[in-house]
């Protein structure tokens, strides 16, 4: 004889589940298009704006600063005011502007420029980049919110 409990676990059979590849497919798909995007506008803009050696790497900073600034408008749309489709925050958020932010080259410049005799310009960068890089966020948020609210009825 079976416990009450058993059979009625017996009577509804779990629905079956998708495989994981199948519901993460889209999203990795998306995220490698978007990579691919940022990255390239990144690498256009590096080209465009080269940094001379031992020099303040200003491509880099300004690429950094305005994409935090832009991911920080972004979350604030795709949060308060526009139900966005699923792909979107990991198509433009984690790819695009993943891949034009740059936090490794900032590593690695800060690194040649210290090991080219320039530890100060390093440190400055260091420094102005992470500072630079957090205001430009809050700032982008904070707008976007008061511009949001003001243009509410």
């Amino acid at each position: 004889m079976t416990a009450p409990e058993a059979e009625s676990l017996r009577a509804h059979p779990r629905p079956a589940r998708r495989p994981a590849c199948r519901t993460q497919a889209p999203v990795v798909a998306v995220v490698a298009l978007g990579g691919a995007l940022g990255a390239t506008a990144r690498y256009a803009l590096s080209l465009g704006w080269p940094t001379p050696p031992g020099h303040f790497p200003w491509a880099t900073f300004w690429t950094n600063v305005v994409g935090c600034a832009v991911i920080g408008v972004f979350m604030v749309v795709i949060t308060d005011v526009w139900a966005a489709h699923r792909l979107v925050r990991p198509f433009f958020g984690t790819g695009v502007l993943g891949g034009f932010t740059t936090f490794s080259t900032y590593a690695v410049d800060i690194q040649k420029l210290v090991d080219s005799g320039h530890p100060r310009t390093g440190l400055a960068y260091l420094a102005a980049t992470l500072l630079a890089a957090l205001a430009a966020v809050w700032l982008a948020v904070t707008a976007a919110r008061r511009v949001l609210k003001w243009r509410q009825p």
